[in-house]
């Protein structure tokens, strides 16, 4: 498996970054996700890292080298996600749980699989075409989904959402897959600072147009600049799907051992740590690691040319 990656974060216009974003692969499989902590609600960025991080765990776990049901992995450990947010409240006598938003997606076997709760997106482009899209689990996106069935009143707000993650209710996962993937197909996870200020149209052209080391920063400062100094948090992670007979550059995982596992998201939840606790990392400590990770890259594509 052969693919590349390029990941940018910033904080916006808000006291804090509540994105999380990363991956992890084995020699066979590979998993990139993002959630977005939820404003309103208390320690939003403890509710995307602890989503995360209970993410990239079940992977570690059932990843040996592939997943033997990848539509279920991502349903189950999302859900996961969910119980442990629960958990984290409980144990804390929190009033609120922490929320959060999450996007997953899978690449194995030369197939994408995703599933997400919530208003962080998936976008798959192949040439300059989109191929698909995750749909927001928010009322006004429902509202356009059933526009042309029934009559429908006044716009409603995008923000407001009928599922996350820490919700009291079940959340509602949904997975699509598998799509084969092509030589050079994309896939964009974004949190909703980024969508919400640029258009499907425009992230289409400028990940089409771009490698996904300018298109990532690209999308992200547009979006900043659009939405100016109220900005939200705005959070990209791209992956270019070169195959298994691809180019040299990016990440290759053929040396990779049959039990090795990588990761660039803290998985913390297990034995060494209680269920439900947090690595804090502050913004800055979030964009050296990031910067970090995408330079290494870089220096395994120079070497590889």
């Amino acid at each position: 498996m052969r693919f590349a990656v390029y990941q940018v974060s910033r904080k916006g216009g808000r006291a804090k970054n509540e994105d999380r974003m990363g991956y992890c692969y084995t020699r066979e499989s590979g998993l990139f996700a993002l959630a977005d902590g939820m404003g309103g609600h208390p320690e939003g960025e403890v509710a995307s890292q602890l989503a995360l991080q209970t993410l990239a765990a079940s992977f570690q776990r059932e990843a040996r080298p592939r997943l033997a049901d990848p539509l279920r992995f991502l349903h189950d450990a999302i859900v996961a996600g969910h119980h442990q947010l629960l958990r984290y409240a409980t144990e804390r006598g929190l009033l609120d749980t922490p929320r959060t938003t999450i996007v997953a997606c899978l690449l194995q076997g030369n197939a994408a699989y995703w599933a997400h709760c919530g208003d962080s997106r998936l976008y798959l482009v192949r040439g300059d075409k989109l191929v698909a899209r995750t749909r927001d689990h928010s009322y006004s996106e429902l509202q356009e989904t059933l526009a042309h069935v029934m009559p429908t009143g006044d716009r409603l707000n995008r923000n407001v959402l009928f599922t996350c993650l820490g919700s009291p209710g079940k959340p509602v996962v949904d997975a699509a897959g598998p799509l084969r993937m092509h030589p050079r197909d994309r896939v964009l996870l974004c949190s909703d600072g980024l969508w919400s200020s640029v258009s499907d149209a425009e992230i289409t052209d400028v990940v089409a147009a771009h490698p996904i080391s300018e298109a990532v920063p690209e999308l992200v400062e547009r979006a900043l600049r659009v939405a100016g100094e109220r900005s939200d948090n705005v959070t990209a992670l791209a992956v270019e799907w070169e195959g298994a007979e691809g180019t040299d550059s990016g990440v290759s995982t053929h040396s990779l051992g049959q039990e090795v596992f990588a990761s660039t998201i803290q998985a913390s939840i297990g034995s060494e740590s209680p269920p439900g606790s947090v690595d804090e990392l502050d913004d800055a400590e979030i964009e050296r690691s990031i910067r970090e990770i995408n330079e290494a890259i870089r220096r395994s594509s120079d070497r590889r040319r």
